[in-house]
């Protein structure tokens, strides 16, 4: 089977196209895959610990008396059924506090959750959807709190 000049252009253009097409996948699949953190509440992760590897967001209420300040901050976060403690290396928000919502990104290893991240709410009836839930399901929700 002889192959003409065309065909072998087709194929080298089709090969190439197809490389392109893979490589601009496996971009938008790391990219997303580094944006992608999954929300838990202290029970789902009582409940089943996530993996050490494992980049996500954990959301609740910072639990009253838990909080030690300094260089590294020490706090428990609850959502009334279970507590995770959590350390973070930082300046935390102006709006944190304890009894208030937050939710900290970072992974759960050794029983500890290592924030990189901490977000507090930014006015007096904000709270983030997901924890709203965790406490609606809890029985705990206090709109008006």
């Amino acid at each position: 089977m002889v192959m003409t000049r065309k065909k072998k252009q087709r194929i080298v253009l089709v090969s190439v196209g197809l490389g392109l097409l893979a490589a601009a996948t496996a971009f938008a699949v790391i990219g997303t895959q580094e944006a992608a953190s999954f929300f838990r509440t202290p029970t789902e992760i009582a409940e089943a610990p996530p993996s050490p590897d494992t980049y996500l967001r954990i959301g609740g209420l910072v639990a009253e008396g838990s909080w030690t300040k300094g260089a590294t901050h020490t706090f428990r976060v609850t959502d009334t059924v279970a507590e995770v403690e959590v350390t973070y290396t930082g300046i935390v928000p102006d709006l944190f506090r304890e009894g208030q919502g937050v939710v900290a990104r970072g992974y759960y290893r050794n029983g500890v959750f290592e924030a990189d991240e901490i977000l507090a709410k930014h006015d007096e009836s904000y709270v983030p959807k997901e924890v709203k839930d965790a406490l609606e399901d809890a029985g705990q929700w206090k709109p008006n709190s």
